[in-house]
């Protein structure tokens, strides 16, 4: 049985002003590379196998998904126009290979984020992701579904492509005794109610398979009651996926735990997920924008922040919103995607991958390597 575990205003406090080691290095202007001419990519994750390392379609050569849109004059429209990409990586090099579903295929009016895996017959990709709003709805919604579809991947050409999209299907139910729902959420940045981003996770120690998701939670007092849901696969379910209590409460806190996803290393299990300044209670303590995370020795609980205080890495001082969205994959390297980049005070949305960073974790310790 999963035992709700608590991120606490007593955690943060800990952090106070001086973040010291857990500053990434700055940005330069040499490291914003764009994926695509006007165009710009943020959340970002591999096509996965089942035990969590990314796929290789061939020595050096990866395939990703990002969220990606045209760029705007403001960053913030992409957020209207969010469609999933599938993206290659070829010996550190990115290529746009164009929308990874569809027209018309999503239920959403737009896409965010999610997860995929392929199956062991090397070609059935599974897409777990988040439907916003409903598709051809006239005013934009902040809605979230969790859906899952099926594709298989054509390697024939150059270019590869997920064709014979198949199997769509809203996996995961809202349990109103835990998750707060999101229909008529408000669409006020940091106040968003969440029920979205679905990480698949399969656990070693049994082979069960989960999905681990921002929430929200239910019957809250306060407007910061981010959660991280979770949901195992269950083929007595009518969806094949039975919602559980979450694994863990920022109720007080913090409003948005974003892009959840667990490690398992070294014995133990290392959750993750990025927050921002901004979505913290003002009434304080507040953390910086940033990577956060907790150990357990067993997924369902009992978790213990990292570092004492949940801080894993954050943005430099100077730069406080450079990156954001971190994810770290199997070989604890740590993907994000560069946001509001440079110290010159004006707005520059890099919307591109990140430098790659990479984690050192000894227990519950959790540091940046240089």
């Amino acid at each position: 049985m999963a035992h709700i575990s608590a991120w606490t205003r007593e955690h943060v406090r800990g952090i106070g002003e001086d973040i010291g080691a857990a500053s990434a290095a700055l940005i330069s202007e040499a490291e914003v590379l764009p994926v695509a001419l006007n165009f710009g990519i943020w959340d970002a994750w591999p096509v996965q196998a089942v035990n969590g390392s990314p796929f290789q379609q061939s020595e050096g050569c990866q395939l990703w998904m990002a969220l990606g849109a045209p760029r705007f004059a403001d960053p913030d429209e992409r957020h209207r126009h969010a469609r999933i990409h599938l993206i290659q990586r070829e010996n550190g090099e990115w290529r746009h290979l164009g929308p990874a579903m569809p027209a018309g295929f999503s239920p959403g009016s737009r896409e965010w984020s999610g997860s995929a895996v392929i199956g062991n017959d090397g070609e059935t990709v599974t897409l777990y992701f988040t439907a916003a709003g409903r598709r051809g709805e006239e005013r934009l919604s902040f809605e979230q579904r969790i859906f899952s579809a099926k594709a298989t991947l054509d390697l024939a050409s150059r270019d590869p492509r997920l064709i014979g999209w198949r199997d769509l299907q809203e996996i995961v139910q809202l349990d109103p005794a835990h998750y707060m729902a999101t229909v008529g959420g408000t669409d006020e940045i940091g106040k968003i109610k969440a029920f979205r981003d679905p990480a698949f996770f399969r656990d070693p120690a049994d082979g069960s398979d989960y999905l681990l998701f921002a929430g929200s939670a239910a019957r809250s007092p306060s407007p910061y009651n981010g959660v991280v849901g979770v949901a195992r696969a269950d083929t007595i379910s009518a969806t094949g996926w039975h919602v559980l209590p979450p694994l863990l409460t920022a109720d007080t806190l913090n409003n948005e735990l974003e892009r959840p996803h667990v490690v398992h290393i070294y014995g133990l299990y290392y959750m993750f997920w990025s927050t921002q300044r901004h979505v913290f209670d003002p009434e304080g303590p507040t953390g910086p924008t940033g990577l956060y995370g907790m150990v357990s020795d067993r997924l369902l609980g009992d978790w213990r922040p990292l570092n004492e205080t949940g801080l894993v890495l954050a943005n430099p001082s100077a730069a406080p919103s450079q990156s954001y969205s971190w994810l770290v994959l199997s070989d604890l390297s740590v993907t994000s995607f560069i946001d509001d980049w440079g110290t010159s005070g004006v707005r520059r949305f890099g919307g591109t991958f990140a430098p790659f960073l990479h984690l050192r974790l000894a227990g519950d310790s959790a540091s940046v390597e240089y």
